[in-house]
């Protein structure tokens, strides 16, 4: 071996040395973590405080009284608005306003309905066994003429019930107020109005809280209630109407769901039909607006207390409901008006108000007077939410809730979709040659056409001599103005030449058409008269 190869060897084996240990050396400790010293010098640490959640311990105040008021949409429990448990605020204390401010929908329980009863068994879209017969709630405005020409019906959203303006039996303020008396938009010196609740309802039209004829003891249907569609609660509606002595309405005006079944009416029966008007509405319900529903659905029936359906007899979903409306409520509105109406904006706790030091699930204040965040609601936003699905969720039938959102869900008037029910559209009297459909006008959409959309304004064929105002809101996140505009697309391939199309602006989401009287009401009046 060369000198330098033996010094490259040596100074290998010294470096190799230096990193080893020897087999008979003593074991070092490993050094103690300087949090553990730290420990171990201290005689006594002070525990932590218990979380306390006082957003908790009054929703579960709130279901305790539940289980003592049965809620007002069950027969036997008609109850004033002013004592039901739904009317109590998040604190526990009657509610005088909702967090925040601006314009909300009027909804209160109605009374001085009056019942259409159809004794007849009624066939449905989706059930082999026929309804033995059903009861409908209906309200009436305005007075009907000599020829019976001036009937307008109106066509509800999901939860509404007939009572869409005040009456003399019911002074109370309807969902519509603003929109329907003399000299409104419709004007009831002119026209006599004509809204019910509809059928799956639970505001006196039959429905999954009605009793069952079945039922040996009279209870409700429950979950055994049929499966219904859009259009059966249509069709429901024209045998009130043939009661009413009513052949040809002047117009079907919806708004939301009421905006499908408006379509729904000009389709069933277009000889009937003299105008339609469809707010915020669809032809085709969409995968998002199935999604938003769906996951409504899903915490609702997720509550234990939902019990497949079959809660009449113990305690409702008082939390799978609230947890839904907030859902809901999500897709009602939109997020520019949020911003402008909450912001980032907090809550306000009093300065007084003190906090258990590092405890950061109790509300309140430090001894400094710095805000202390908490884990329950502390935006304003979140009191709004909270605020309403607790006022919302004793006012409505969980069940009707599930039924009537799946038959949104469910409507879809493409051909295809039409050839499966097990009725169609009566033929127009007057129907000629319908493959001259005239000129064609330029597409209102602004993304390429969609695939269904030939196959929709097949469907739509029925419509095609019906005079049709359409209107969308930009800032619907629920029923995408894109749809409306999908809407006038295809009436106008089925050759109707009379559509009127509105795209309207406002942050208000979808709930425009409750609130925005000038433009949406405007549009109305200018089209009705």
């Amino acid at each position: 071996m060369t000198l330098s190869a033996r010094r490259v060897l040596a100074a290998a084996t010294s470096r190799g040395r230096k990193h080893c240990f020897s087999s008979t050396a003593p074991a070092r400790e490993p050094p103690t973590p300087v949090n553990a010293r730290n420990l171990q010098t201290q005689t006594h640490i002070s525990p932590r405080p218990d979380p306390i959640f006082p957003c908790v311990d009054a929703h579960s105040a709130r279901a305790s009284r539940v289980q003592r008021k049965p809620p007002p949409f069950l027969p036997a429990a008609h109850v004033p608005a002013s004592s039901a448990t739904a009317q109590d605020s998040p604190d526990g204390l009657p509610s005088k306003s909702e967090p925040g401010s601006g314009p909300e929908p009027a909804y209160s329980f109605p009374t001085g309905y009056e019942t259409y009863q159809h004794t007849e068994p009624f066939e449905l879209s989706y059930s082999t066994i026929p309804l033995p017969g059903f009861n409908l709630a209906y309200e009436t405005w305005g007075t009907l003429n000599a020829d019976k020409s001036n009937a307008i019906l109106l066509h509800t959203g999901l939860s509404a019930s007939s009572h869409a303006a005040s009456t003399a039996k019911n002074p109370d303020e309807g969902w519509w107020e603003a929109f329907i008396g003399p000299d409104k938009p419709i004007d009831t010196s002119k026209y006599f109005v004509i809204c019910t609740n509809v059928l799956g309802g639970c505001y006196g039209s039959t429905g999954p809280s009605s009793a069952d004829p079945s039922s040996a003891t009279g209870d409700p249907y429950a979950t055994r209630f049929p499966v219904l569609s859009l259009f059966d609660m249509v069709r429901a509606q024209f045998h009130l109407l043939d009661y009413l002595g009513i052949n040809k309405l002047y117009a079907s005006v919806g708004s939301s769901m009421g905006g499908m079944q408006s379509l729904a009416a000009g389709w069933l029966e277009p000889d009937r039909v003299g105008r339609i008007v469809s707010i915020s509405g669809t032809a085709r319900s969409s995968p998002g607006s199935i999604a938003m529903r769906f996951a409504q659905r899903s915490v609702l029936m997720a509550d234990p207390n939902w019990n497949r359906g079959f809660y009449y007899h113990g305690q409702p979903p008082h939390t799978g409901m609230k947890l839904a409306r907030q859902i809901a409520t999500i897709t009602y509105r939109s997020g520019p008006e949020w911003e402008l109406r909450f912001g980032r904006k907090l809550r306000d706790i009093p300065l007084s108000a003190s906090s258990v030091d590092g405890n950061p699930n109790l509300e309140g204040r430090t001894p400094t007077g710095a805000r202390v965040p908490a884990l329950c609601p502390d935006f304003l936003i979140e009191t709004y939410l909270d605020h309403q699905g607790e006022s919302f969720c004793l006012k409505y039938d969980a069940n009707s809730l599930i039924y009537i959102s799946k038959a949104m869900d469910l409507f879809d008037m493409t051909e295809e979709a039409l050839a499966d029910l097990p009725f169609q559209s009566r033929p127009r009297a007057s129907d000629g040659d319908q493959a001259s459909h005239g000129r064609q006008r330029q597409p209102l959409s602004l993304s390429p056409p969609a695939a269904y959309l030939p196959s929709l304004a097949k469907g739509l064929a029925p419509l095609k001599d019906i005079p049709t105002l359409v209107l969308g809101i930009q800032s619907d996140i629920l029923f995408p103005v894109e749809q409306q505009r999908e809407v006038a697309d295809a009436l106008r391939r089925a050759g109707n030449h009379q559509v009127v199309f509105y795209e309207l602006g406002g942050v208000w989401g979808h709930d425009t058409f409750l609130i925005d009287v000038a433009n949406v009401g405007g549009a109305i009046r200018g089209f009705l008269h």
